[in-house]
């Protein structure tokens, strides 16, 4: 159940009728630089790089929404994730959870481990492993929970504690659960990173990202690497989401009831021989995420009876969901990962995390949740 104080926040955070026109809504600053009266001296804004007032006012929200002192909004989430990692130094050791997004593992493999930071990548549901996996030389432990696509659910606090225990710092990618269903920063992460693309932005109109955190020196860190390399959103982005902030609760409310209507569906139906999603009761996650989510999100996985024939056709079959990356819409969508989002993750992780050619990933929106229902039940009937 969603925080009922969060509704209030969502729809009111970071917005000030504006004091030359008395307009409730933030206006679009879509300027690059500010008049200064004097060299150095100026309003508070110089250049749009650095901040802008609607910046300013999205990032009021987004950190009111995570509970957080600080909020950096980025062009992506990838650049929020850059922002975070380009913070550590050859040497340093990262442990991340092995069912992680496949953009993120192909960014820390392929490009940051280029610059001697080591990323070891390992299932971190068993937590006597994963304090073993810690070193002396870890500096940072990755999470996301529910993790994408298999929806495996993360111990938070257990995690946070170990890397606390070893100097280390936790960073929990909580795109899929959106700050209205679980907070890290509460459980004992130090920083929260969001594809703000996803569920805060809502419609599948725009992409970035945001780096959420209380702590003053990781904040300071992460906003300077921003500056020097300049992945900003524009004004017209952070206007879009700030937005769509206002909505959040009420969608994230209908993105659940609706997943877990689609979630028993799939789970009782013949042809799907498993069903992830933490809201069932047998979800191998399900007492944890009960434990530290207040509602289960929109975001289903299933293997289909069949092959990636079998997978093709019934996507094919679909009418309401469409087929197409990406997640967090109002909007129902389905994504093949093998061939689509996690087409980067290497083989034999893809093998070992059960990422093959029948496992689908459904991003559950707020339609009518009958009408979803009944689009799987024909799509399915058809391949028969």
């Amino acid at each position: 159940m969603i925080d009922p104080r969060l509704y209030t926040v969502a729809v009111h955070a970071g917005t000030e009728p504006d004091p030359a026109t008395g307009a409730v809504m933030t206006p679009i600053y879509q300027t690059s630089t500010f008049v200064q009266e004097a060299p150095g001296q100026h309003k508070g804004w110089d250049y749009s790089r650095g901040t802008n007032p609607s910046r300013d006012a999205l990032e009021v929200a987004l950190a009111a929404l995570e509970d957080a002192r600080h909020a950096i909004s980025f062009s992506s989430g990838l650049a929020a994730e850059q922002a975070i990692v380009q913070n550590l130094s050859p040497g340093d050791h990262v442990l991340v959870c092995n069912d992680v997004y496949g953009g993120t593992g192909r960014l820390f493999r392929n490009l940051i481990a280029r610059f001697g930071i080591e990323f070891e990548f390992a299932d971190l549901s068993d937590l006597d492993r994963a304090r073993a996996l810690m070193r002396a030389n870890t500096r940072m432990l990755w999470l996301e929970s529910p993790t994408n696509p298999t929806l495996r659910v993360l111990d938070i606090a257990a995690l946070a504690d170990i890397a606390r225990s070893k100097g280390a710092v936790t960073v929990v990618d909580n795109t899929f659960a959106s700050p209205l269903f679980q907070s890290p920063l509460k459980l004992g992460a130090d920083i929260v990173v969001h594809s703000t693309t996803k569920y805060i932005g809502g419609h599948s109109d725009l992409v970035g990202g945001a780096v959420m955190t209380s702590d003053e020196e990781w904040a300071g860190k992460v906003r300077f690497v921003q500056f020097a390399a300049g992945a900003v959103p524009g004004p017209i982005e952070c206007f879009l989401l700030h937005r769509s902030i206002k909505s959040l609760a009420v969608r994230m409310a209908q993105h659940a009831a609706n997943a877990q209507v689609v979630a028993e569906f799939l789970a009782g139906h013949p042809r799907i021989r498993r069903t992830f999603y933490p809201g069932l009761p047998d979800h191998p996650g399900h007492d944890i995420a009960a434990r530290q989510m207040s509602g289960y999100s929109g975001i289903v996985s299933c293997e289909i009876d069949g092959d990636l024939e079998t997978a093709t056709a019934f996507c094919r079959n679909l009418r309401i969901f469409v087929l197409a990356e990406s997640l967090g819409g109002v909007e129902s969508l389905i994504n093949h990962p093998e061939k689509m989002t996690h087409a980067s993750v290497p083989e034999a992780l893809r093998r070992e995390l059960g990422i093959g050619p029948s496992l689908l990933r459904l991003s559950v929106g707020i339609e009518y949740a009958r009408d979803l229902v009944d689009d799987l039940a024909q799509a399915l009937e058809r391949l028969t």
